[in-house]
């Protein structure tokens, strides 16, 4: 008797259609399906891993461009005050103008100070190896003190006579005295919620790809609705007061830059990363050894 062979054309219309399509529809549930919280930790783990290796020469530049560029937020933010009437809903509009300052460093792929308290406390938390602790650390401070002079050296621009027209610069003032008003200690409570929402702009990201740009919009407009602190575009709206006299560098140096500092980083890492890297440890494989060798991360193009 002849040996019966397996062959699709044998099989019935309907079995055949079956079997043509199961792969076609496999590539439609990948693409369909939602990253895991495993894969989105996996890509910023990377991705900090890149971070912490990059030569100290191109955080700097990466640094000082992303905190002259962050001042468009306030610009913005100052040219929607400027015009817009005085009413209740105003701000709910106006404060979208503080979305493209942080629009441009993030797709520009420019060192924000924020960002990386996730992106490098990642790969630390998962090896515990005490290298990687001060590379963090390394990398912490040359990117603070790049954003910082980027912030100090556009407000200094913006506060110069006829470099703004004179309308928008006493918006710009308007805006930065609403943005820095308060004690030290209110200020560090209303910098943690402003970690906690900048930490998952950059959780969402891997996840929403091709709608980044309103997941961007959207919380960084939260930022300033909810009356939030971020301590690199606020740096921007302090040195604005500053160099036209009305505070002292020491007052906005000790009742706004350190206590709204101390709270992004502990929002963002200790609520936020460590939090998140609860969720996704027993998932992962500890690293015991050094980093190994990954793909080009899309930062090492900076």
């Amino acid at each position: 008797m002849p040996e019966k062979h397996d062959d699709p054309a044998s099989d019935p219309p309907e079995e055949q259609s079956e079997a043509v399509q199961k792969p076609s529809e496999e590539r439609s549930v990948a693409s369909a399906a939602r990253l895991s919280a495993r894969l989105i930790y996996e890509v910023i783990r990377r991705d900090g891993e890149a971070e912490l290796g990059r030569p100290a020469i191109s955080l700097i530049w990466s640094g000082l461009a992303a905190g002259i560029l962050i001042s468009f937020s306030v610009v913005a933010q100052a040219v929607l005050h400027a015009y817009l009437p005085e009413a209740d809903w105003s701000i709910l509009v106006e404060s979208l103008g503080y979305s493209v300052g942080f629009m441009i460093v993030i797709f520009g792929r420019m060192q924000l100070f924020t960002e990386n308290t996730i992106t490098t406390v990642l790969p630390v938390v998962a090896g515990r190896l005490p290298g990687r602790v001060l590379r963090m650390l390394r990398l912490w401070g040359i990117v603070l003190g790049a954003n910082i002079l980027g912030t100090t050296l556009a407000s200094f621009a913006l506060s110069v006579p006829g470099v703004l027209p004179a309308e928008i610069l006493e918006s710009a003032l308007a805006v930065s005295r609403h943005a820095v008003e308060g004690d030290a200690g209110a200020n560090f409570l209303r910098a943690m919620p402003a970690g906690v929402v900048i930490a998952a702009l950059v959780w969402l990201l891997p996840a929403v790809q091709s709608n980044s740009f309103f997941i961007i919009l959207m919380l960084t407009w939260l930022i300033v609705v909810a009356g939030f602190a971020h301590v690199i575009a606020g740096s921007v709206e302090a040195g604005l007061l500053a160099w036209s006299g009305e505070i002292t560098l020491a007052d906005a140096v000790l009742r706004f830059f350190l206590p709204v500092l101390a709270g992004n980083v502990i929002g963002g890492t200790a609520i936020f990363t460590l939090t998140t890297w609860g969720q996704v440890k027993n998932e992962v494989v500890h690293e015991e050894d050094e980093p190994q060798t990954w793909p080009r991360s899309p930062r090492e193009r900076r």
